[in-house]
């Protein structure tokens, strides 16, 4: 006999979309007030950072025996470069709280029982995104050094400011946000949105998809770059797998899609 009892569902499924869109602007908006916290930090941190980012250009310059250099073309240039900087920086110290936030958007559609993966994932993508950020001050002096050395004998690279900011911007977020991506594989595998199996059998697919962003998002024409950001991204999308499959095994019965 079936039972009279009513069947429990989640209340967070049935929120109608104006709810979801205002969960979402209410969380952008908590997202950009920590990046302009941060930024506020970034400003009195201008000089560092620009010194920083100056370094390789003037190793390259000695090391080239010619002149590179820095350009501020604008009397309003030096002004936007360190506001530039300093909400490039506040992006980057605010990290931690804008993911947390991408999270806690994402945690009213699960279970009750699987909210606790929030903690996880945060605790996981801000190494990653910190990780990925490394590897971009890896890349950044090595990738100033090989493209000013094409500039001819006997000429001058004078680099603008502006765009040179936009330039390191790029790169930095770039490799972060790239090396988060695998955390999301592992949110929809334990979420039971996507199986270890599709992941799997689709990484020809996303083997070629991840170089190809390589090339569009890292904004250097070098292949050196591109492949500095490839290989790492192809091999989190495989630990991914890895992970996602670990879990899969200790929950044989997650429901197939």
């Amino acid at each position: 006999m079936a039972s009279s009892r009513p069947r429990r569902t989640d209340p967070d499924a049935r929120r109608p979309l104006g709810v979801h869109l205002r969960e979402f602007r209410n969380r952008l908006i908590l997202a950009v007030i920590g990046i302009a916290i941060g930024a506020v930090v970034g400003w009195f941190l201008y000089e560092p950072i620009f010194e920083a980012l100056q370094r390789p250009i003037l190793q390259a310059a000695e090391e080239q025996d010619a002149l590179v250099t820095v350009n501020f073309a604008g009397l309003v240039t030096a002004l936007d470069m360190q506001i530039k900087v300093a909400i490039f920086a506040g992006v980057v110290l605010a990290a931690p709280w804008w993911l947390y936030q991408l999270w806690a958007f994402v945690a009213p559609g699960l279970k009750k029982r699987e909210k606790w993966y929030t903690v996880g994932f945060l605790g996981t993508s801000i190494p990653l995104f910190v990780g990925g950020l490394a590897l971009a001050a890896w890349v950044y002096p090595r990738a100033v050094v090989i493209l000013t050395g094409f500039t001819p004998e006997g000429g001058t690279n004078v680099l603008d400011a502006q765009m040179l900011m936009t330039f390191t911007m790029r790169l930095f977020l770039a490799f972060g946000v790239a090396f988060v991506f695998p955390v999301l594989m592992v949110f929809l595998t334990w979420a039971g949105i996507v199986r270890t199996r599709t992941w799997l059998k689709g990484w020809r697919w996303a083997v070629l998809i991840i170089f190809i962003a390589a090339a569009v998002l890292t904004p250097t024409p070098d292949v050196f770059t591109m492949l500095t950001m490839a290989f790492p991204m192809v091999g989190l999308y495989f630990a991914g797998i890895g992970v996602g499959w670990l879990r899969e095994r200790k929950r044989p019965s997650l429901e197939d899609l």
